[in-house]
């Protein structure tokens, strides 16, 4: 039987390949110890939905557990509205729609469809500004480039990566793992990789 995914790993994948590694190699550890204040802040905004506590409604399903066979990916949704057929994921502060953000709720969306519920609708929600921002549902390209980042995560190899990573100093500044990285030569002080 195939490995499944970890649905997060799309969005760190995206951010920097090497960052799956790093996330597993450093589990363990206490996140106190490596997590910046956004981080933490996430962290606590998501606590309701980890906890299954965000909705008392009774056709809300929260924090619940999503499998896709077909991609191979497992994880959870943050927020399903079954009497609206909308699938929610929630930020704690959205200033950018980034790639990564959705294939999460692409993932999500499968998921759900191949356990049997009727999604219509996909969406983000900030939680600092309370704003809500619809997602077209996967298709024709974008489609494409989701399934192709799936794959990649996939066939990732940790080993292959340190003499073909790109550092990217806008993604290594905001890294949580910038002090503990092995492979880029980020300094907070002077700003360069």
């Amino acid at each position: 039987m195939e490995d499944y995914i970890l649905i997060s790993w799309l969005n760190d994948y995206i951010f920097c390949p090497y960052s799956i590694y790093l996330h597993n190699v450093y589990s363990a550890v206490d996140t106190k110890l490596y997590y910046t204040t956004a981080q933490t802040k996430g962290a606590a905004a998501h606590a309701s939905i980890d906890g299954a506590k965000y909705s008392t409604h009774k056709d809300d399903l929260c924090g619940i557990e999503v499998y896709s066979n077909h991609y191979g990916l497992c994880g959870k949704i943050d927020l399903f509205q079954q009497n609206k057929k909308l699938l929610v994921e929630r930020k704690r502060k959205i200033a950018t729609i980034y790639d990564g953000y959705r294939y999460q709720l692409y993932a999500q969306y499968f998921a759900l469809l191949e356990m049997g519920y009727e999604v219509k609708e996909i969406c983000f929600h900030s939680l600092i500004d309370n704003k809500r921002y619809p997602v077209e549902l996967p298709s024709g390209a974008e489609l494409d480039k989701f399934e192709q980042v799936v794959n990649e995560v996939k066939q990732f190899n940790p080993d292959q990566i340190k003499d073909t990573l790109v550092t990217n100093i806008q993604k290594c500044r905001y890294c949580i793992y910038r002090q503990l990285c092995d492979v880029t030569d980020y300094d907070e002080d002077s700003e360069k990789c």
